[in-house]
């Protein structure tokens, strides 16, 4: 590992030098990795267990990572904060993409187009768009500024005025509410992917992840993160790209996803309209419809209804006891018997839920829209399609602004512009990243059409007692990922008896393609790279805003280095274990997590951190106010509207969406609210001191001008 850190026999290496070491290092790293595949694949054919494949997997891949931390360990600041500002920007645009490439993009995105279609792509869009806003309003001024973390450029800009620390604590408590969230959700991602491998409980297989992350961003910080997103990214494009690209020649014979698209397309939508008019889904729609009708009346009384429904469950037990049914119905029975609601209330929850479910299952394509539709509804229909047309279309650009702008002020992302030598560096790492993310994104909508098309084909209309085996395996993991009931009992798969649930579908890509388990193993650990890699950069942001923010610059300005990332360590620990623990409830969908944090950071960041760049008379107050105003307008949309979240919170007034626009783009209300707050309190206070505004002058004209000479 002699120069892997940019320095041999304690000398630094020059930028050439330090390139070629890493290419070398990184070159034979992908060797190694391929040789590592295709010995399991070996070892499959010559009869290693699944279980075994998965656990050596999840054991390698960890195990990698875990020593790449421990070799990075230090206790240097510049080091641990932002890896000693020498990373190259082709190395840095790779750890960038890796940081990015989370589960909710590699394990969620072609989910959510498999199930959505054209609405899906609000998120390709959206967080490939916040790239552009990266480069041109970000991150090159904040490599300028070169300091550690965001709240640092928010305190020295808008600080040192009547108002202290405030602007920064502002600063911190945004970036942990958004790291935060979206950490939960990758933690999710690990627990899922790790009990598919292993076989392991959900909440067993998160502490396991958990152990990975720990050791690589514990020890060596933003050193340790940056040589392992690079490690992981590699995994995880080629996990990603193997599967996809066996289907596509497997169903067109050409191994190029992204040029069969739109003519699998045309396949599956003639699919589509097939199994809209075919006699057995229609039979299996008003089963579940009649079923919905049933659960409405038991709504109006759900006290009784529960009492009648325990009474029926036990009566049927009692009679498969007494006439000596098998051990299978019997055991089957006990299991509906426990799991009934407990008490009126939580009966009244799981009946509203189940009539959501039967209402969806009793529509056409499962509740799916067609694939290639663009917004629900008709613009030349009848009135009410027409408003479901207008509203659909603004929930899509909606999604698009708070993806893009979201994209473009979340805190682990902007740090990682910190760690590149120089200003131009970090423009071309802005363009290295954007092209290794889409290499993903390019192939996401590829794989959703895929997929669908070998389940419509294939999956559909096949006998339920010759289903493959990984639909059983899905449904011991979780049925609400995949799961399948004989509704008409005619012993045929009918689409609406298949439940699949976004999640599942990547992961799903080997065994539909007929790949070997040994590639199956692969896709999961990519996935486990992509939700790891991002874990580590956000624990690291939330961490770093705790230890370098509060306690270093507002607490104990006086505390030594170590001190600095030692409490920081400390901290990222306990960080951890909460997340883990939030993650473990499973509190909401792993896509409307994430959105969430993209709405917070869009409301409380990218005002404050662009007019500060581009505006001298945005003031402190302002700022401050701006934040906050668009952080609770954000978070009040969210409450009282998205589901969970008005379970979680005890919310009882009725939903009421303003233009229809649904909570997983509230930030489309909190950035305008943060920009107008903050342009309309810096007009109408007074103006800083002749001293405050010659140190902003200076401290703008230094980011924005970095060739600027004093004459």
């Amino acid at each position: 590992m002699a120069g892997f850190f940019g320095t041999r026999d304690g000398v630094r290496l020059t930028a050439q030098q330090f390139k070629s070491q890493l290419k070398r290092f990184y070159s034979w790293y992908t060797l190694g990795l391929v040789l590592f595949v295709g010995v399991l694949g070996i070892a499959e054919r010559m009869g290693l267990p699944r279980l075994w494949i998965g656990s050596i997997f999840l054991l390698a891949t960890i195990a990698l990572y875990a020593g790449i931390g421990i070799m990075s360990r230090t206790t240097e600041a510049s080091e641990y904060y932002v890896a000693g500002r020498r990373v190259p920007a082709l190395y840095n645009g790779m750890a960038t993409g890796a940081d990015w490439m989370s589960a909710a993009s590699f394990i969620g995105l072609a989910g959510t187009l498999y199930l959505t279609g054209y609405s899906g792509l609000a998120f390709i869009m959206g967080w490939t768009g916040g790239y552009c806003l990266v480069a041109l309003v970000l991150a090159p001024y904040l490599r300028k500024f070169g300091q550690f973390t965001i709240p640092d450029f928010l305190g020295e800009r808008y600080g040192g005025t009547y108002l202290g620390h405030v602007p920064r604590l502002i600063g911190v408590v945004a970036a942990i509410l958004c790291s935060f969230i979206y950490l939960v959700a990758q933690i999710y991602g690990v627990g899922l992917i790790t009990s598919y491998l292993t076989g392991m409980a959900f909440e067993l297989g998160i502490f396991l992840g958990l152990g990975g992350i720990l050791l690589c961003s514990f020890l060596g910080g933003m050193r340790a993160v940056t040589w392992t997103q690079v490690a992981q990214y590699i995994i995880l494009v080629l996990a990603y790209l193997i599967p996809v690209v066996w289907l596509s020649a497997k169903q067109t014979g050409v191994p190029i996803p992204q040029a069969v698209y739109g003519y699998q397309l045309e396949k599956v939508t003639a699919k589509e309209i097939e199994l809209t008019v075919d006699a057995n889904e229609q039979q299996v729609r008003a089963i579940y419809q009649y079923r919905a009708d049933i659960l409405e009346e038991k709504l109006k009384h759900p006290g009784s209804s529960l009492a009648a429904d325990k009474q029926a469950a036990s009566q049927k037990l009692n009679e498969l006891k007494s006439g000596n049914g098998s051990v299978q119905d019997i055991a089957a029975a006990s299991k509906a018997l426990a799991n009934l609601p407990k008490d009126e209330a939580a009966a009244r929850k799981a009946y509203a839920h189940a009539k959501t479910v039967a209402e969806a299952k009793s529509q056409p394509l499962a509740g799916m829209p067609p694939h290639a539709q663009q917004f629900a509804g008709n613009p030349d229909g009848t009135p009410k399609e027409q408003v479901q047309y207008n509203t659909s279309r603004r929930n899509f650009l909606a999604l698009v602004f708070c993806l893009m702008v979201g994209t473009a002020a979340l805190p682990h992302i902007l740090s990682r512009y910190y760690t590149v030598p120089s200003v131009r560096q970090a423009r071309q790492s802005v363009t290295w990243s954007l092209l290794f993310i889409v290499l993903l994104y390019f192939t996401a909508p590829a794989l959703a059409v895929l997929v669908k098309y070998e389940i419509f084909t294939h999956i559909i209309g096949m006998p339920f007692d010759q289903l493959p085996a990984w639909v059983n395996a899905w449904n011991k993991v979780d049925p609400s990922l995949l799961s399948v009931a004989d509704v008409n009992k005619d012993n045929i798969l009918q689409l609406g008896e298949l439940t699949i649930g976004g999640d599942v579908i990547v992961l799903l890509t080997p065994e539909l393609a007929g790949l070997p388990y040994v590639v199956s193993g692969l896709v999961a650990a990519g996935g486990l790279a992509a939700a790891l890699s991002t874990a580590d950069g956000l624990l690291l942001t939330i961490a770093n805003s705790l230890g370098h923010d509060l306690y270093f610059k507002m607490i104990d300005p006086n505390a030594s280095t170590v001190s600095r990332v030692t409490v920081s360590k400390i901290l990222l620990l306990v960080v951890a274990l909460l997340a883990a623990y939030v993650a473990a409830q499973k509190p909401a969908d792993i896509l409307f997590l994430v959105s969430a944090a993209f709405s917070f950071a869009a409301a409380s960041f990218f005002p404050a951190l662009s007019l500060g760049i581009f505006w001298k008379r945005a003031t402190g107050l302002a700022a401050s106010l701006g934040m906050m105003s668009g952080l609770g307008v954000t978070f009040y949309y969210m409450l009282v509207n998205q589901p969970w979240l008005r379970s979680a919170f005890g919310v009882t007034s009725p939903i009421q969406l303003w233009w229809g626009i649904e909570p997983i783009s509230a930030g489309l209300f909190g950035v305008p609210v943060g920009f107008t707050v903050i342009v309309l309190v810096s007009l109408l206070t007074p103006r800083p001191s002749q001293q405050a505004l010659q140190r902003v002058d200076e401290l703008v004209d230094h980011i924005r001008y970095p060739d600027i000479k004093k004459l």
